[in-house]
């Protein structure tokens, strides 16, 4: 799998999920196999914590141009490439207009695409919903982006109904860009979807789940919340964020409604190095 002179290991990427993908996270989906990791979404007055271990995708959000140049050149050492969020369907995203309200904003989001091409010589790319506009802004971005990530729901399905596939495969077959597929990818159905598109993304399924990518690739290691400890406190990451995942891990095992509340119940370190999840 390659985009533009990035090379990958493999077409299995981790989506960028808000607050879940910090930098233990991603570093463990990594090691289990993820071919690429993404970071949530960013406008380019945040600080993201990153090393040159985790190499992400680094996706920003925005509205206008400023300060994007001197957020790409803060970040362009530590990133596999930089990715620009058209699909966030949420209230904040409605509220401050962008993420998928900006589909109507043509000119401003080829202002962004090409201020991110002549800011750097890392690939670029988009993530954005179905819309009337979408096969528009594809157009926009064959100028100044290396892919495309399609999630063929509308804006006002946030993330539930069914994914109108049909749609992605019209974007796959109207663009000469690698489409990425992303929507209700899991370890089932995620190579049939490779017989259509050049990557997926795999996000909701992959929460607590980092072992996903190592089933997909093949990779023989098996990964679990002591793994994500190690590596949370090694980068600092706040107790809050820590009891978070600890939350996820419990996904899917025995008892975990129980084990929950034990977790929330939680203050110290101490406690959440005993869980055997």
């Amino acid at each position: 799998m390659k985009i533009a002179n990035l090379i990958l290991k493999n077409p299995y990427f981790l989506a960028p999920m808000a607050e879940v993908n910090d930098i233990a996270f991603r570093l463990l989906c990594k090691k289990a196999g993820a071919g690429l990791t993404w970071t949530g979404m960013i406008n380019p007055l945040s600080k993201q914590k990153l090393c040159l271990d985790d190499k992400p995708a680094l996706q920003l959000f925005s509205t206008s141009t400023s300060g994007i140049r001197e957020f790409i050149k803060k970040y362009e050492k530590k990133v596999a490439l930089f990715d620009f969020n058209l699909g966030c369907p949420a209230k904040t995203a409605r509220r401050m207009g962008f993420g998928s309200f900006m589909h109507n904003k043509l000119a401003m989001i080829e202002e962004i695409l090409k201020t991110m091409r002549e800011s750097t010589k890392k690939p670029i790319t988009i993530k954005l919903r179905k819309s009337s506009e979408a096969l528009k802004i594809i157009k926009i971005a064959e100028k100044y982006c290396d892919a495309v990530t399609i999630h063929p729901r509308i804006q006002q399905q946030g993330y539930s109904g069914q994914p109108d596939i049909k749609f992605a495969e019209q974007i796959k077959n109207q663009t000469n860009l690698p489409v990425i597929y992303s929507g209700n990818v899991d370890a089932k159905n995620a190579n049939l979807f490779l017989k259509k598109f050049d990557a997926v993304m795999i996000g909701r399924t992959a929460i607590g789940n980092p072992n996903i990518f190592a089933e997909l690739s093949g990779n023989k290691i098996k990964l679990n919340f002591q793994d994500y400890l190690k590596l949370a406190k090694k980068y600092k990451l706040p107790f809050a964020q820590i009891k978070f995942q600890a939350m996820n891990f419990t996904k899917g095992i025995s008892g975990a409604k129980k084990l929950r509340k034990q977790i929330i119940g939680m203050k110290t370190l101490e406690e959440i190095k005993k869980l055997e999840i």
